[in-house]
C-alpha cells in the first residue's frame, strides 16, 4: 500500500495544489466546456459538411465495423495533432507558458496532477478537442451521408478505455515502460514523466496526447532509459513561485504583469 500510495507524496504540498486546482477547474469546467463543445464542435463540423457536399455528393458508404476503425482512427490522430500544435505553442509562446507552467509547477506526479491546470488553461484545449472531433465528424458525416451516430458511439468508447488507461498512469510517480518499439508509436506513462522533468533535455518533448507520430515526425519525441532520473517541476531557479494554490492561480497575471513592465 505505501508503494501504491505513499504518504510523502500525497502529503506533499504539491499535491494539495492538485487538490485545491482540480476544485476550481470542476466548477468552472461545466460553463465552458460545454458551450466550446456546442459552439466549436457543431459549427465546424457544419462547416466541413457543408464544404464537402458542395463538391460532391455523399457517397452514401455504410458505417461497417472495419469503416468505423478508420473513424475512430482518424479522430485521434485529428486530436493528438492538435492537441501537439497547442501543447507546443504553449511552450514556445512566453505569453502561453505562463498559463501552462501551473501544470508544470507540480514538483510530484498524482492522478490528480492530470487536472492541474489554470482555470484560462481548460478552453484551450476543450476548444481544440472540439475542434477535432468537429472536424473528423464533418469528414466522415459526409462520407457516411450523416449516419455517423454507431460510429461516434463506438469512437466514445473506445476513446474512454484509451484514454482512462493512459491518462490515469500519465501523473502517476509508477514509471510504466512501453517496450521501445511500442513506445516509438504510443506514449507510455513513463515518456509523460520525462515531459514534467526540468532537466534541459527532457524539456519541450512528448507533447502529444496519446500517439508518439507527431512528436517523432517534429523532433520533440524522447524515450527514456529505464530509471531514468527526471526531477519534477519547474526547477530551483523559479519553483518557489509557484508552491501554493494562490501563487499559481495568480501566477501568470504575475508573469503578464512583468512582461509588460519589460516591453515600455
Amino acid at each position: 500500500m505505501q508503494f501504491l500510495l505513499p504518504w510523502d507524496i500525497y502529503s506533499h504540498p504539491s499535491a494539495r495544489v492538485d487538490v485545491g486546482l482540480y476544485v476550481l477547474e470542476r466548477l468552472l469546467h461545466p460553463f465552458w466546456y460545454a458551450a466550446l463543445i456546442l459552439l466549436v464542435g457543431t459549427q465546424t463540423e457544419a462547416a466541413i459538411l457543408t464544404f464537402l457536399t458542395s463538391l460532391s455528393a455523399s457517397p452514401g458508404l455504410e458505417s461497417t465495423l472495419p469503416r468505423m476503425l478508420v473513424y475512430s482512427l482518424f479522430t485521434l490522430l485529428m486530436y493528438d495533432f492538435v492537441f501537439y500544435v497547442i501543447h507546443y505553442t504553449e511552450h514556445k509562446v512566453p505569453a502561453l507558458w505562463a498559463i501552462h507552467k501551473v501544470h508544470h509547477s507540480a514538483e510530484v506526479l498524482t492522478p490528480l496532477t492530470r487536472y492541474r491546470e489554470h482555470f484560462l488553461e481548460g478552453p484551450l484545449y476543450a476548444a481544440g478537442t472540439a475542434f477535432s472531433y468537429g472536424f473528423a465528424g464533418g469528414i466522415f458525416g459526409w462520407l457516411f451521408n450523416g449516419g455517423i451516430t454507431q460510429a461516434t458511439l463506438f469512437n466514445i468508447g473506445a476513446f474512454a478505455l484509451m484514454f482512462g488507461f493512459n491518462g490515469s498512469f500519465r501523473h502517476y510517480h509508477v514509471a510504466f515502460h512501453y517496450p521501445r518499439w511500442l513506445s516509438k508509436w504510443l506514449h507510455s506513462p513513463v515518456m509523460h514523466h520525462v515531459h514534467h522533468s526540468y532537466l534541459p533535455q527532457h524539456c519541450d518533448t512528448n507533447l502529444a496526447a496519446v500517439t508518439s507520430i507527431w512528436d517523432r515526425l517534429f523532433g520533440t519525441l524522447y524515450i527514456p532509459e529505464k530509471d531514468e532520473f527526471t526531477p519534477w517541476g519547474l526547477g530551483p531557479e523559479t519553483q518557489h513561485r509557484y508552491r501554493s494554490w494562490w501563487q499559481n492561480t495568480t501566477g501568470p497575471f504575475r508573469d503578464w504583469g512583468s512582461m509588460v513592465k519589460q516591453h515600455k
